[in-house]
């Protein structure tokens, strides 16, 4: 009982110790970014550093210790890659994610395997072993090189906006790949293990795993149901989250508990797959059910934590100097493992009728790898103690080389083929120009109030010349349609604000064309049909809805008429103004020494997208957007402070 006491103690000391590293990682990998690595390169890095070969401050033995940190983390890995099967998104792109899948399994695995296994007397902790050892390092191995990186995938397709064939075609097959690779990895680790234990493969064993996979299905069919019971409760999110954390790992007690008591009683040991049940679960819980939408909610706010904890305790078991020894193997490795990826992307691609161009970048999306291979690597560690560590050194060498270059690659990609959809960059060339598209009696008095304003403005219509009466001194352009070249005829590109008065599908072109190749930096949309809300929203767009305006208007005028009316420019001699930082010289000033005219005041900040709380210590940066408000004269002058002409 003082040895079980004693235990726990030392449990909660190692955990409250490992949690202020995490809390420390966090904040450094994150700086890995500055210098073009990935973030998990920076937990990794921050394991290693802390871990028993540098500081010592995660010794050796509490890996072990900390196991259950690796196995709730690999069941929230598995929550989201279910969670990305959304069968109506992949029904689309069905031929090609399933050519794609099998080529790349088959390909993958089958020259990942060989090669491991033939080149096997150039790896250091391969040699002199035997057969059957080296037979099941090989099929290990070869299965973690198809894992891929779902997460790694989604992150940067969002980075991008990216939206087209080829990205369906990609975020389809890289969720596929993980979750049958996790059924590979199953069938392969058995084998393994009865070949590293001296018992024979036979047929009973492949009928146990049968047995061992279709019970793990029908778990996490029930687990599916436990976890839309939990997220239909009306409790607190964070306690959601935390009960599904806590349902993950239990996942893994039971098949800790099944594997002891079979072995106990009947003297063979049976088991469960905690990931196949896991990822079963989440994509019952994706496809079949209301709450996919939170679920998903509570899996993005709890994945920085177990990220975080999960790579950080994944370097920290690490053996540094395997790693270094096997650091130039894995580049051969690497090598061939991409070789693997680019045959079965030409195959799948062909097989598919996929579009050449598309086939010609296909290989590049898929050279990432993450969490899936990490936790599997880490199995392996645990598994098996003749070779775990110098196996997941070997291996984590290569996921890093994977996680280093597999990013880049990709980006390029969906740029070539044009799919990113990212925003483009504005430069300000010291005049204020707006477009407005469509032309009525709004779009006149709009262009008439800016130009007042000290404005350039210019209106584009599809009418034809001479079927309106053009007012004087606005410029009117004739366009077919809202297109590219239509845009930059008019300078588009030198446009602070473009206002879409057309319809909602014409409006929604334009904001695409202009937020994509221009970088706009203001684009404002009238709104008729509420379906395009989200499509604008997901570009920045500023919307007016008619159907509201009125209603909010009237609302502010009663609870806050002066205010509205000092907004909206009705006061005589008032104005206010959004004004972005360009000049450096006024970078890192704090506003208390900000020199402002004495009837200029700062309503609000807003920076990178976010507005932040001011004070008189706030240092301003350039790109912030500061409102100000005053009179027209100092809101001048306070303009020619901020803006910076080369």
């Amino acid at each position: 009982m003082n040895f079980s006491l004693e235990s726990y103690q030392q449990l909660i000391v190692l955990g409250a110790g490992f949690l202020i590293i995490c809390i420390a990682a966090s904040r450094i990998a994150p700086q890995f970014k500055r210098i073009n690595l990935p973030v998990i390169t920076g937990f990794l890095f921050t394991g290693i550093i802390c871990g028993p070969y540098v500081l010592n401050l995660i010794p050796k033995e509490s890996s072990i210790q900390l196991n259950f940190v690796n196995e709730v983390a690999l069941s929230f890995i598995a929550f989201a890659a279910g969670a990305e099967l959304y069968i109506r998104e992949l029904r689309s792109k069905f031929r090609s994610i399933k050519w794609n899948t099998i080529s790349q399994l088959l390909f993958t695995f089958g020259i990942g395997s060989t090669s491991i296994y033939f080149f096997s007397d150039i790896i250091p902790f391969m040699d002199g072993m035997q057969f059957v050892e080296r037979l099941s390092v090989s099929i290990l191995a070869g299965a973690i090189f198809v894992a891929r990186s779902p997460t790694s995938a989604i992150a940067i397709i969002n980075e991008l906006r990216a939206k087209g064939p080829m990205t369906q075609t990609v975020l389809g097959v890289t969720v596929l790949t993980d979750f049958f690779v996790i059924i590979l990895f199953a069938i392969c680790y058995s084998f393994a293990l009865s070949l590293t234990s001296g018992d024979n493969f036979n047929y009973l064993s492949l009928l146990i795993l049968l047995l061992e996979l279709s019970a793990s299905f029908g778990l996490g069919w029930l687990l599916g149901q436990t976890l839309n019971w939990i997220l239909n409760l009306r409790v607190i999110v964070h306690f959601k989250m935390a009960v599904i954390i806590l349902i993950g790992y239990s996942v893994y007690l039971l098949d800790h508990f099944i594997a002891e008591y079979t072995q106990h009683y009947i003297g063979t040991e049976l088991g469960i797959e905690p990931l196949i049940i896991c990822i079963i679960a989440s994509f019952f819980v994706t496809n079949y059910t209301k709450n996919k939408p939170e679920f998903l909610s509570i899996l993005d706010k709890a994945f920085p934590i177990i990220y975080a904890a999960f790579f950080t305790l994944t370097g920290a078991s690490l053996s540094l100097y395997a790693l270094l020894d096997a650091s130039l193997i894995a580049v051969i490795f690497f090598l061939i493992r991409l070789i693997s990826i680019v045959a079965g992307n030409y195959l799948g691609g062909i097989m598919a009728e996929d579009p050449w161009p598309q086939i010609h970048l296909g290989w590049m999306p898929y050279i990432t790898q993450a969490g899936v291979a990490l936790g599997l690597t880490a199995v392996v560690s645990n598994s098996f103690p003749d070779f775990g560590q110098a196996f997941a050194a070997f291996i984590i060498a290569i996921i890093v080389i994977n996680e280093v270059i597999g990013p880049p690659l990709f980006k390029y990609a969906l740029t070539k083929i044009g799919e990113n959809r990212n925003k483009g960059t504005f430069k300000f060339d010291g005049v204020r120009d707006a477009i407005i598209l469509g032309f009525e009696s709004q779009s006149v008095s709009l262009a008439r109030q800016l130009m007042e304003n000290g404005w350039k403005v210019q209106i584009a219509t599809r009418k034809e010349k001479g079927s309106i009466e053009e007012p004087t001194g606005i410029t009117i352009n004739y366009i077919d349609g809202v297109s590219l070249d239509s845009l930059k005829e008019m300078k588009a590109e030198k446009s602070e604000a473009i206002v879409c008065l057309m319809s909602d599908q014409r409006n929604l072109e334009a904001c695409e064309l202009a937020y994509k190749h221009f970088g706009t930096p203001d684009l404002i949309v009238r709104l008729d049909d509420r379906s395009y809300f989200d499509k604008f929203l997901a570009l920045g767009v500023r919307i007016v809805d008619p159907s509201t305006a009125i209603v909010s208007l009237l609302d502010h005028y009663v609870r806050s008429p002066q205010a509205t009316s000092l907004l909206l420019g009705m006061e005589p001699g008032q104005d206010t103004r959004d004004m972005e930082l360009l000049d450096p010289s006024l970078h890192g000033i704090t506003l208390r020494d900000l020199r402002l005219p004495s009837d200029v005041l700062i309503l609000s900040i807003q920076r990178s997208g976010q507005m932040i709380i001011s004070h008189g210590f706030t240092r301003l940066r350039v790109g912030d957007v500061v409102t100000f408000v005053g009179s027209k004269e100092s809101l001048d002058r306070m303009q020619l402070k901020f803006d910076h002409f080369n």
